[in-house]
């Protein structure tokens, strides 16, 4: 596995119930490979702009966070940057050795697999993972996935039993920061969801923050 010690990142969430299983802190990385159409993220799409942190920074916010049994990793594209995130988790397991990890990636978990050193480091250290590009055509509210040709499929026995449980959409969720800003995490249950919502809130005077969602 490559040695990298810094991450681009579009936005991080220190708790989110939105985005896997329990409550859980996000990292949505910046920059993706991929051009889904009707992406709710798009301005994670490109590999310019974010904010570079270290793995040993990112590492101890992580650790510190209280109540949180995870990290879900979006983006963006984890798996553009993954021999970071896989270092990311090693650092914080070393201190918090239950720590788990969901991350979503737009390549098919076959593909993943076929990858190069980092990726299958990064895939190795993952207990659950949501796979496959965003289809539009295909959006039905399902359970912390954007479409239903995308899967959820646990990699450790720690989440096996996530696939028995009812497939409905988990909601979203809307957080207000320190500066009164608004921002908002989940997968949209619908076509159309980013933009309604936007104009709805702007209709009673809020802005939501253009950092990035979850394109699913």
């Amino acid at each position: 596995m490559t040695e990298v010690t810094t991450l681009s990142v579009a936005r991080t969430l220190d708790r989110c119930t939105t985005l896997g299983p329990g409550t859980r802190a996000v990292i949505w990385v910046q920059g993706c490979p991929l051009r889904c159409r009707g992406c709710v993220a798009a301005e994670t799409l490109p590999f310019e702009g974010g904010t570079t942190h270290s793995v040993p920074e990112l590492a101890d916010w992580l650790g510190g966070l209280p109540d949180i049994e995870g990290v879900t990793l979006s983006g963006g594209e984890p798996f553009s940057q993954p021999g970071a995130l896989a270092s990311l988790l090693d650092h914080v397991r070393a201190r918090r050795p239950e720590f788990t990890a969901m991350a979503y990636s737009g390549f098919r978990h076959e593909a993943l697999r076929r990858g190069g050193p980092d990726r299958i480091a990064l895939l190795r250290r993952l207990d659950l993972l949501v796979d496959g590009p965003y289809v539009a055509s295909e959006q039905h509210g399902l359970r912390w996935r954007g479409s239903a040709n995308q899967r959820v499929i646990p990699l450790t026995d720690r989440y096996a039993h996530v696939t028995g449980e009812p497939d409905t959409s988990a909601g979203v969720e809307v957080s207000m920061d320190g500066d009164g800003s608004l921002s908002w995490a989940g997968v949209p249950p619908t076509p159309g969801f980013r933009e309604g919502l936007e104009e709805r809130l702007a209709a009673r005077g809020f802005v939501l923050r253009a950092e990035a969602r979850r394109e699913a």
